[in-house]
């Protein structure tokens, strides 16, 4: 046992660096293409990139989501190595790790979900889901797509409920920053990628758990928002520009999906 532990050691070392190297093109590039040095856009010698160097050119380090990245995957990769999920089982529920990982990384540092992204993570939701109620909960097998895609189908509902809700507070914020004699930034409450992200995610987790995937990621969102206001009043730097601040909620509804399919 202790000497097989080096192969999740390996293959989540290797899950972390697909994961930076989707994170660091996909947003810039939209599609897979050599990593450039984000500080002076210099390509990466593929060797350099892969071994985590320092840019040579402005010798600037790699960053730390880079390094926090490798570890959790390494961290994670075991983990469930040793106490694999009984509905998903081991290789299933690496896939989702990885995908779970670009959606959250790309979310928090650019705001985005990709259109490519959420395209596949239809795809995998759907096995997902269809596998896990058929083989974990004994539906038959069209029940169990049927029970897939009314989840994906709930979540994506709800969720451009919340959207439109949203676009009404973003015109109230640009009204607001226009009167001051700001520039509209464009930003979105809520952007249209959370509401294809909830739908990936209702057909994962299927019609009878998008309910607690939903007021999870809520509540959990609700409450960071909360820690965010109270930082900025014990900081005594109270605006109206910090409150009008919007913050990703990917990240959220993808926690509260990992708990839901794993724990």
């Amino acid at each position: 046992m202790d000497a097989l532990i080096i192969v999740p050691a390996v293959l989540g070392w290797l899950a972390g660096l697909f994961v930076n190297y989707t994170s660091d093109v996909l947003p810039t590039t939209r599609r897979f293409s050599q990593p450039t040095c984000p500080h002076c856009q210099t390509p990466f010698a593929w060797a350099d990139y892969l071994t985590l160097r320092a840019c040579r050119t402005c010798r600037k380090a790699r960053s730390l989501r880079t390094w926090l990245v490798q570890f959790v995957a390494v961290g994670l990769f075991v983990y469930f190595w040793l106490f694999p999920s009984n509905a998903l089982g081991y290789w299933l529920g690496t896939i989702i790790l990885i995908y779970f990982g670009i959606i959250t990384v790309i979310d928090l540092e650019h705001r985005l979900i990709l259109h490519p992204t959420s395209l596949f993570g239809a795809i995998l939701g759907l096995v997902v889901g269809t596998y896990l109620y058929y083989t974990a909960l004994k539906y038959s097998f069209l029940a169990s797509m049927g029970a897939s895609l009314l989840g994906g189908l709930i979540g994506f509902g709800v969720m451009f409920l919340f959207y439109q809700l949203g676009a009404i507070v973003a015109r109230y914020r640009s009204r607001k920053m226009q009167a001051a004699g700001k520039e509209d930034d464009d930003e979105e409450a809520l952007g249209g990628g959370d509401v294809y992200l909830l739908g990936v995610l209702g057909l994962m987790v299927g019609s009878k758990f998008i309910p607690d995937v939903l007021a999870r990621g809520i509540i959990l969102g609700g409450f960071v928002s909360l820690l965010f206001i109270l930082a900025i009043l014990l900081r005594r730097r109270y605006s109206r520009d910090a409150l009008m601040t919007f913050i990703p909620y990917g990240p959220y509804f993808i926690l509260a999906a990992f708990y839901t399919l794993f724990f």
